[in-house]
């Protein structure tokens, strides 16, 4: 046994750690996989029907602390019983420790689709919310939800605010978000009321990734950016200092930690769902430098849904992973 894994199991030991954590942490190869799926509107079949009837006219959106689903999504968006039993299944089909996942109607919903997993959600009372799913015997920390994402007007979704291993060599902090939709390509300074949105949340988004670089914790942000960052380049500001680029904007190196990894970049070569074309990537799972070095070379994948019968519904947005060897840090 090296110096190291006999460090890390004083380690665990002394901050009260799950044995078995104990014990796969003392290997130097100590793999984690990270997933982040958008899972399209998951509401339970029963509630989806009682929100149908206090649905909102085209155009409208949910505010604030409001419950509502908007009436062109009747009845396109239901998932059925038999939609959660087949998500239930290709969902224990990904080998990910944890999942990041958005657009879940919380706990209830997501405890269909992962029963066994702990859960931890973002406390907004609208039916789309960020959060996570992690594997049984994983030792972590709900933070408090990162509100700032909301924006003052809290019209926006928040982030969700993971420690994984807390008190350990090998804690690291996960944000999962979904920003502001509508805006996936176009220059942030856009005429548009869905580009000023994303715009402000850019800032919002860079402080908690400066706040954990400045401590010098290794982090991953991962979901939804609804970005495409293949339409992205330096600098991030205009001459007038106007964010107009969210990835160079984050990815500044400003402190170390905060130079950035995207794995996913380039990887739009096949489409998840058989009857969509292929699409460049608004999901993305960005490391921080440390976890960046940590990752499992090719280990970054995106996942595609059974081909077959086309009329089967499948969400509409690709689950992706990666795999890090947490083995390296604290060394």
């Amino acid at each position: 046994m090296t110096r190291f894994s006999i460090s890390l199991i004083l380690a665990c030991l002394a901050t009260g750690a799950l044995l078995a954590a104990c014990a796969q942490a003392a290997r130097e190869d100590f793999p984690l996989t990270l997933a982040t799926w958008n899972a399209e509107w998951l509401i339970e079949p029963d509630t989806f029907d009682e929100l149908t009837r206090v649905c909102m006219a085209r155009g409208g959106r949910a505010r604030g602390n409001q419950r509502s689903v908007p009436c062109d999504l009747v009845p396109d968006r239901r998932w059925s019983e038999a939609d959660f039993e087949r998500l239930r299944a290709y969902a224990a089909t990904i080998p990910a420790d944890v999942f990041a996942l958005q657009e879940v109607d919380g706990p209830a919903a997501a405890t269909r689709v992962f029963p066994g997993r702990s859960l931890c959600f973002t406390a907004r009372k609208h039916v789309q919310n960020v959060g996570f799913a992690i594997r049984a015997g994983i030792p972590f920390r709900c933070n408090a939800d990162y509100q700032a994402l909301g924006l003052p007007e809290n019209d926006v979704r928040w982030g969700a605010d993971l420690t994984l291993y807390p008190g350990t060599p090998w804690e690291i902090r996960l944000l999962a978000v979904h920003l502001k939709s509508g805006c996936n390509r176009d220059p942030l300074t856009s005429d548009s009321d869905a580009c000023r949105t994303l715009q402000r949340q850019v800032p919002v988004l860079e402080a908690w990734i400066d706040g954990r670089a400045g401590e010098g914790k290794p982090f991953v942000v991962l979901g939804d950016f609804n970005r495409r960052f293949d339409r992205e380049f330096a600098p991030g500001r205009d001459r007038a200092g106007r964010i107009v680029a969210l990835w160079p904007e984050i990815d500044d190196g400003e402190p170390a930690e905060a130079d950035l990894l995207d794995p996913g970049r380039g990887d739009a070569t096949e489409s998840c769902r058989q009857q969509d074309p292929v699409r460049p990537a608004i999901d993305h799972i960005l490391l921080s430098a440390t976890l960046g070095r940590a990752m499992v070379p090719g280990s970054y994948r995106m996942w595609t849904y059974p081909r077959g019968d086309p009329a089967l519904r499948w969400p509409d947005h690709c689950v992706r992973t990666v795999t890090l060897n947490l083995g390296s840090l604290g060394r």
